[in-house]
Protein backbone atom coordinates (compact mmCIF):
# COMPACT_ATOMS: atom_id res chain seq x y z
CA UNK A 1 0.00 0.00 0.00
CA UNK A 2 3.18 2.09 0.89
CA UNK A 3 4.41 1.87 -2.44
CA UNK A 4 1.23 2.32 -4.64
CA UNK A 5 0.52 5.55 -2.55
CA UNK A 6 3.88 6.97 -3.27
CA UNK A 7 3.04 6.06 -7.15
CA UNK A 8 0.28 7.88 -7.27
CA UNK A 9 0.23 11.50 -8.11
CA UNK A 10 -0.29 14.82 -5.96
CA UNK A 11 -4.04 14.95 -7.57
CA UNK A 12 -4.60 11.49 -7.25
CA UNK A 13 -3.49 11.29 -3.88
CA UNK A 14 -6.19 14.46 -3.20
CA UNK A 15 -8.95 12.48 -4.71
CA UNK A 16 -8.30 9.33 -2.88
CA UNK A 17 -8.29 11.07 0.52
CA UNK A 18 -11.18 13.28 -0.69
CA UNK A 19 -12.59 9.56 -1.33
CA UNK A 20 -11.82 8.26 2.05
CA UNK A 21 -12.92 11.25 3.55
CA UNK A 22 -16.53 10.85 1.81
CA UNK A 23 -16.78 7.13 2.80
CA UNK A 24 -16.23 7.92 6.48
CA UNK A 25 -18.75 10.34 6.73
CA UNK A 26 -21.65 8.93 5.27
CA UNK A 27 -20.22 5.95 7.49
CA UNK A 28 -20.67 8.71 10.36
CA UNK A 29 -24.24 9.77 9.21
CA UNK A 30 -25.60 5.96 9.30
CA UNK A 31 -23.95 4.51 12.24
CA UNK A 32 -24.11 7.69 14.19
CA UNK A 33 -25.89 10.37 13.03
CA UNK A 34 -29.33 8.32 12.31
CA UNK A 35 -29.52 7.05 15.66
CA UNK A 36 -29.22 10.24 17.12
CA UNK A 37 -31.79 11.84 15.39
CA UNK A 38 -33.98 8.66 15.71
CA UNK A 39 -33.33 8.45 19.40
CA UNK A 40 -33.63 12.22 19.89
CA UNK A 41 -37.35 11.88 18.16
CA UNK A 42 -37.90 9.34 19.97
CA UNK A 43 -37.56 11.71 23.26
CA UNK A 44 -39.50 14.53 22.09
CA UNK A 45 -42.23 12.22 20.89
CA UNK A 46 -42.20 10.73 25.02
CA UNK A 47 -42.10 14.48 25.89
CA UNK A 48 -45.25 14.69 24.43
CA UNK A 49 -47.21 11.96 25.18
CA UNK A 50 -46.12 11.58 28.78
CA UNK A 51 -48.22 14.49 30.00
CA UNK A 52 -50.84 13.30 27.76
CA UNK A 53 -50.64 9.90 29.80
CA UNK A 54 -50.49 11.30 32.89
CA UNK A 55 -53.71 13.31 32.49
CA UNK A 56 -55.32 10.38 31.54
CA UNK A 57 -54.20 7.95 34.24
CA UNK A 58 -55.23 11.11 36.79
CA UNK A 59 -59.02 11.02 34.84
CA UNK A 60 -58.82 7.13 36.09
CA UNK A 61 -57.33 7.65 39.02
CA UNK A 62 -60.35 10.26 39.89
CA UNK A 63 -62.88 7.65 38.31
CA UNK A 64 -61.97 4.90 40.75
CA UNK A 65 -64.92 5.20 43.11
CA UNK A 66 -67.16 5.25 40.03
CA UNK A 67 -65.95 2.34 38.24
CA UNK A 68 -65.62 0.26 41.08
CA UNK A 69 -69.30 0.87 41.73
CA UNK A 70 -70.33 -0.09 38.15
CA UNK A 71 -68.32 -3.28 38.52
CA UNK A 72 -70.07 -4.45 41.43
CA UNK A 73 -73.18 -3.20 40.09
CA UNK A 74 -72.79 -5.60 37.05
CA UNK A 75 -71.54 -8.45 39.05
CA UNK A 76 -74.96 -8.28 40.99
CA UNK A 77 -76.83 -7.93 37.66
CA UNK A 78 -74.58 -11.41 36.80
CA UNK A 79 -75.77 -12.63 40.17
CA UNK A 80 -79.30 -12.05 39.26
CA UNK A 81 -79.54 -13.79 36.23
CA UNK A 82 -78.17 -16.55 37.61
CA UNK A 83 -80.90 -19.01 38.20
CA UNK A 84 -82.23 -18.07 34.81
CA UNK A 85 -80.30 -19.76 32.97
CA UNK A 86 -79.89 -23.29 31.82
CA UNK A 87 -78.22 -26.06 33.37
CA UNK A 88 -76.85 -29.25 32.21
CA UNK A 89 -73.67 -31.32 31.90
CA UNK A 90 -72.97 -31.37 28.40
CA UNK A 91 -74.63 -29.32 25.38
CA UNK A 92 -76.67 -31.85 24.30
CA UNK A 93 -78.21 -32.20 27.81
CA UNK A 94 -78.82 -28.02 27.76
CA UNK A 95 -80.43 -28.49 24.16
CA UNK A 96 -82.30 -31.25 25.37
CA UNK A 97 -83.67 -29.07 28.50
CA UNK A 98 -84.43 -26.15 26.15
CA UNK A 99 -86.11 -28.11 23.65
CA UNK A 100 -88.36 -30.14 26.32
CA UNK A 101 -89.27 -25.78 27.89
CA UNK A 102 -90.18 -24.96 24.70
CA UNK A 103 -91.95 -27.58 23.38
CA UNK A 104 -94.27 -27.68 26.81
CA UNK A 105 -95.48 -23.96 26.03
CA UNK A 106 -95.79 -24.52 22.70
CA UNK A 107 -98.52 -27.77 23.61
CA UNK A 108 -99.72 -25.19 26.51
CA UNK A 109 -100.94 -22.97 23.77
CA UNK A 110 -102.36 -25.36 21.65
CA UNK A 111 -99.54 -25.09 18.79
CA UNK A 112 -98.17 -27.96 17.05
CA UNK A 113 -94.56 -28.08 16.75
CA UNK A 114 -93.53 -29.35 13.52
CA UNK A 115 -89.46 -30.00 13.51
CA UNK A 116 -86.71 -28.72 16.08
CA UNK A 117 -82.94 -28.43 15.45
CA UNK A 118 -80.41 -27.98 18.05
CA UNK A 119 -77.78 -25.35 16.42
CA UNK A 120 -74.24 -24.94 16.99
CA UNK A 121 -73.68 -23.44 20.54
CA UNK A 122 -72.30 -19.64 20.49
CA UNK A 123 -69.58 -18.99 23.38
CA UNK A 124 -70.16 -15.42 24.94
CA UNK A 125 -67.23 -14.59 27.14
CA UNK A 126 -67.92 -16.80 30.60
CA UNK A 127 -71.31 -17.91 28.85
CA UNK A 128 -72.61 -19.81 26.55
CA UNK A 129 -75.74 -19.11 23.81
CA UNK A 130 -77.49 -22.53 23.20
CA UNK A 131 -80.03 -22.06 20.11
CA UNK A 132 -82.43 -23.99 18.80
CA UNK A 133 -84.82 -23.83 15.94
CA UNK A 134 -87.86 -24.33 16.11
CA UNK A 135 -91.09 -24.97 13.29
CA UNK A 136 -94.25 -24.92 14.19
CA UNK A 137 -97.99 -24.43 13.26
CA UNK A 138 -101.18 -22.47 15.03
CA UNK A 139 -103.69 -19.46 14.63
CA UNK A 140 -102.91 -16.22 15.23
CA UNK A 141 -103.50 -15.95 19.01
CA UNK A 142 -101.92 -19.50 19.55
CA UNK A 143 -98.59 -18.38 18.17
CA UNK A 144 -98.98 -14.76 19.82
CA UNK A 145 -99.24 -16.28 23.59
CA UNK A 146 -96.38 -18.84 22.48
CA UNK A 147 -93.82 -16.47 21.83
CA UNK A 148 -95.58 -14.32 25.10
CA UNK A 149 -94.65 -17.29 27.26
CA UNK A 150 -91.27 -17.97 25.60
CA UNK A 151 -90.04 -14.33 26.65
CA UNK A 152 -91.70 -14.19 29.39
CA UNK A 153 -90.58 -17.48 31.11
CA UNK A 154 -88.45 -17.66 34.19
CA UNK A 155 -85.98 -18.89 32.06
CA UNK A 156 -83.54 -16.22 30.29
CA UNK A 157 -84.68 -17.31 26.26
CA UNK A 158 -84.63 -14.74 23.58
CA UNK A 159 -86.24 -15.21 19.89
CA UNK A 160 -83.35 -14.37 17.67
CA UNK A 161 -85.09 -14.77 14.40
CA UNK A 162 -88.55 -15.58 13.76
CA UNK A 163 -90.43 -16.01 9.82
CA UNK A 164 -93.93 -15.97 9.61
CA UNK A 165 -96.50 -17.75 6.51
CA UNK A 166 -99.68 -17.31 6.89
CA UNK A 167 -102.15 -20.19 5.65
CA UNK A 168 -105.90 -20.08 4.84
CA UNK A 169 -107.72 -23.45 5.74
CA UNK A 170 -111.16 -23.53 5.32
CA UNK A 171 -113.65 -24.72 8.83
CA UNK A 172 -116.38 -26.99 9.13
CA UNK A 173 -118.84 -23.98 10.22
CA UNK A 174 -120.49 -21.99 7.85
CA UNK A 175 -120.73 -18.13 7.96
CA UNK A 176 -124.10 -15.97 6.95
CA UNK A 177 -124.05 -16.75 3.55
CA UNK A 178 -123.53 -20.39 3.45
CA UNK A 179 -120.04 -21.16 3.03
CA UNK A 180 -117.13 -22.39 4.80
CA UNK A 181 -115.44 -19.32 6.98
CA UNK A 182 -112.01 -19.37 6.04
CA UNK A 183 -109.50 -19.88 9.44
CA UNK A 184 -106.13 -18.38 9.49
CA UNK A 185 -103.33 -20.48 10.55
CA UNK A 186 -99.30 -19.58 10.57
CA UNK A 187 -96.74 -21.95 9.97
CA UNK A 188 -93.79 -20.41 12.00
CA UNK A 189 -89.84 -21.34 12.40
CA UNK A 190 -87.87 -19.43 14.74
CA UNK A 191 -84.75 -20.11 16.91
CA UNK A 192 -84.82 -19.51 20.74
CA UNK A 193 -81.85 -19.37 22.16
CA UNK A 194 -81.07 -19.99 25.88
CA UNK A 195 -77.98 -19.46 28.09
CA UNK A 196 -75.61 -21.29 30.11
CA UNK A 197 -72.44 -20.93 32.25
CA UNK A 198 -69.14 -22.01 30.75
CA UNK A 199 -67.95 -22.86 26.90
CA UNK A 200 -69.32 -25.62 25.69
CA UNK A 201 -68.60 -27.76 22.29
CA UNK A 202 -70.14 -27.84 19.29
CA UNK A 203 -72.93 -30.81 19.36
CA UNK A 204 -72.55 -33.45 16.86
CA UNK A 205 -74.49 -34.06 13.44
CA UNK A 206 -77.28 -36.38 15.44
CA UNK A 207 -77.72 -34.23 18.01
CA UNK A 208 -78.33 -31.25 15.52
CA UNK A 209 -80.93 -33.47 14.00
CA UNK A 210 -83.04 -34.13 16.95
CA UNK A 211 -86.62 -35.33 16.03
CA UNK A 212 -89.42 -33.32 17.47
CA UNK A 213 -91.39 -34.11 20.09
CA UNK A 214 -94.18 -31.75 20.47
CA UNK A 215 -97.66 -32.68 21.10
CA UNK A 216 -100.71 -32.07 18.04
CA UNK A 217 -102.27 -28.96 18.94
Amino acid sequence: MKRIWQRLSKREKGLVVATLGIIVLLLGRYFVLAPLLERREWVKSQLEIQPQLLEKNLRYVGQRTEIMAGLEKARAELKAIEPSLLTGDTPSVIASELQQTVQGLAAKEGTQVITTRVLNPEAMGSFTRIPIQLEISGQIDQVANLIKGIESIDRLLVISELNVRSLFTPVAARGAAGTPSPQQNLRVSLIVSGFARGQAPAPSKEERQAPARGAPG
